[in-house]
């Protein structure tokens, strides 16, 4: 799934909510970011009303810098069916020129999440130009992509504005 907006509209929130759900319901979270650091993500999580501590032994954050689709993988080996990964964000694994390119990456991650029964979760800038008074919800075309990706990888799409919610499946198979 990705979810994107613009600054402020509760991409990471929402992300969080997932993971909190499934958290409930006995699976595990994780949360990969090169964006935030733990003490962010623990305020984020009080800020949903979660009490981080309730979670200890089902939430795993990750703030390396070294963050890429090998690098997830890695640490997911022994992930359990059910577990919610959030990477925040989509754009930051591209960062890294030495990376494979980013459609690699999203395929990869794509392919292990199907055969280990996980749900990734990628949180995604829209591009400045989104123009809200032109359109309710951004949409793909608003997706900020500094190199190419076909977003038919992603099986759905949330988009968010000013409080509302837009989730809708993508159309194909990559």
């Amino acid at each position: 799934m990705l979810i994107g907006a613009r600054p402020g509209q509760g991409k990471t929130l929402l992300a969080l909510e997932l993971a909190v759900e499934a958290m409930k319901a006995g699976s595990p979270g994780a949360f990969f970011t090169l964006e935030y650091t733990e003490i962010d993500i623990l305020d984020r999580l009080r800020a949903i009303g979660v009490k981080p501590s309730e979670f200890d032994n089902l939430f795993e954050f990750d703030c390396s810098d070294a963050i890429n689709a090998d690098y997830i993988i890695q640490r997911l080996a022994s992930a359990t069916r059910g577990t919610v990964v959030v990477i925040d964000y989509l754009q930051l694994l591209d960062q890294n020129r030495s990376n494979p390119p980013l459609a690699v990456q999203v395929a990869a991650l794509k392919s292990f999440a199907r055969d280990r029964g996980l749900m990734i979760v990628f949180i995604s800038q829209v591009d400045r130009a989104y123009d809200p008074s032109k359109k309710r919800f951004p949409d793909r075309e608003d997706i900020r992509l500094p190199n190419p990706l076909d977003l038919r990888l992603f099986d759905r799409m949330c988009f968010l504005n000013n409080g509302s919610v837009n989730v809708h499946a993508t159309t194909g198979e990559v």
